[in-house]
């Protein structure tokens, strides 16, 4: 019987790795189609006169969750937006900025 190569070892491993990444892709893509079904059943309720997100938040599993952390995504990627436009400010903007800053930080 022929033995393996290495190669075809690690080319397996990769294969494996690889499905059970899929597999959690498919997962969040599953849980993701289950909430966004959620919501819609509950916006598109006739008799929902006005809408309750916390309501919504609570009592959609995984929800809460998931919208924490895409906000915490969201911040990050602002922050960074800002930290790239700074350098094309003059000195006055940034003086500005700053002091709204402080004047934020004493409230």
């Amino acid at each position: 019987m022929p033995r393996r190569t290495e190669k075809a070892n690690e080319e397996e491993r990769d294969t494996i790795v690889l499905s059970e990444s899929n597999k959690g892709v498919e997962d969040e893509v599953t849980c993701l189609n289950r909430m966004l079904g959620a919501v819609m059943r509950y916006i598109s309720d006739d008799e929902i006169v006005e809408i309750d997100i916390e309501f919504l938040l609570e009592t959609t599993k995984g929800l809460r969750k998931w919208w924490d952390e895409y906000r915490e995504k969201d911040r990050k990627r602002v922050e960074e937006d800002i930290k790239k436009s700074l350098s094309g400010l003059s000195l006055e903007e940034l003086e500005k900025i700053r002091e709204q800053i402080q004047e934020k930080g004493k409230d």
